[in-house]
């Protein structure tokens, strides 16, 4: 089960580095990496690493796993991207 994250007080920088740490271990299993880019405005931007780049999966985990946990547990979130 994942912790509870929408209790983390602190800046959107350190609130959504919270959510990537709940999901970077699987990530980091498959050879990869995020890395927060920016986060300003509930504009999130990250950027993926190592086999995450080439993977042809990443758009679903984007949207369906980084992008869903960062809304539900930081509201004021309201768009998710990557660099590549």
């Amino acid at each position: 089960m994942v912790p509870d994250t929408t209790q983390i007080h602190g800046s959107l920088d350190e609130r959504v580095q919270a959510v990537l740490d709940l999901v970077r271990p699987g990530i980091r299993d498959d050879g990869g990496d995020v890395e927060l880019v920016s986060a300003a405005q509930g504009r999130v931007v990250l950027r993926f690493l190592g086999a995450c780049v080439t993977c042809p999966s990443k758009s679903m985990t984007l949207r369906g796993g980084i992008e869903r946990l960062l809304r539900e547990r930081i509201p004021e979130i309201v768009s998710v991207e990557s660099l590549n």
